[in-house]
């Protein structure tokens, strides 16, 4: 896994093997990175990683200058592995080990941009994206990104869909 850009533009991160994730793509990363820094400064963004595995969404924010990053991830291994390379690249993120379902129930924070990269068998993809908007968690002109494979399906009114490979990403606007 690789920054793509930013401060530490093509810094390799090596996770541990053990840790139960699938990194988004570089190709498919490059291309979402590619839309929101079109669409927004992310210098001044507030933004939720959920699903954080590796931390590869929330490192590449932090590298393009977002300083307020919130990753949530419910393994251990996981939020150890983040908030150790968050500590050695000098990157100030809120790393937290909670279950992403109870975080958003509990949480009085809203975002500017919520990245949310579920297991392709997780079974609760409306739920999660039904929680998170009708309890306005994302802010005015912010955007929901849910990273999926092509089995599942929103038909949303203010929904774009973007496929790089096998990798999906379902983008929902105020």
């Amino acid at each position: 896994m690789r920054i793509i850009s930013g401060k530490h533009k093509g810094k390799i991160l090596s996770a541990p093997k053990k840790l139960p994730v699938r990194p988004t793509t570089d190709m498919a990363k490059e291309a979402i990175f590619n839309i929101l820094e079109n669409r927004y400064f992310l210098d001044n963004k507030k933004v939720l990683d959920l699903f954080s595995g590796t931390g590869n969404i929330a490192f590449e924010f932090a590298s393009r200058g977002c300083e307020d990053i919130t990753a949530i991830d419910q393994d251990i291994h996981c939020t150890k592995f983040i908030s150790k390379i968050a500590e050695e690249l000098n990157y100030n993120m809120d790393v937290r080990k909670m279950d992403c379902m109870d975080f958003l129930e509990k949480t009085k924070s809203d975002f500017d941009i919520i990245f949310a990269d579920p297991p392709y068998n997780f079974k609760y993809y409306h739920n999660l994206k039904d929680n998170i908007l009708s309890n306005h968690l994302v802010r005015k002109d912010g955007c929901l990104i849910i990273e999926h494979d092509n089995k599942i399906i929103f038909e949303d009114e203010n929904m774009e869909l973007r496929k790089y490979g096998s990798v999906h990403f379902s983008i929902f606007t105020n």
